[in-house]
């Protein structure tokens, strides 16, 4: 057999003539699914990102008024339980 008629059967061995071959309407609804993925990974991770973000500002408020003196270790550390608390 001639490289052509190789070529033809390998890109056609599905193809009927009526339409795109069957797999077709797979391609993109898996790009689909690879896009909603990505988004909901991204907003997953900010979201996680953000709400702790409070909680290590006010912790890391409170290391610095202890490392400064203004507030003793007993009291910090009652502090940190309650910036800690869900």
């Amino acid at each position: 057999m001639t490289t052509l008629a190789l070529t033809d059967i390998a890109t056609n061995w599905n193809y009927d003539g009526d339409g795109p071959p069957f797999p077709f309407f797979l391609i993109p609804i898996f790009w689909l699914l690879v896009v909603a993925t990505i988004i909901t990974v991204v907003t997953l991770t900010r979201r996680r990102r953000d709400t702790t973000a409070g909680r290590r500002a006010g912790e890391r408020a409170l290391a610095e008024r202890y490392a400064a003196g203004e507030i003793d270790a007993e009291e910090y550390r009652s502090r940190r339980d309650v910036l800690r608390e869900n």
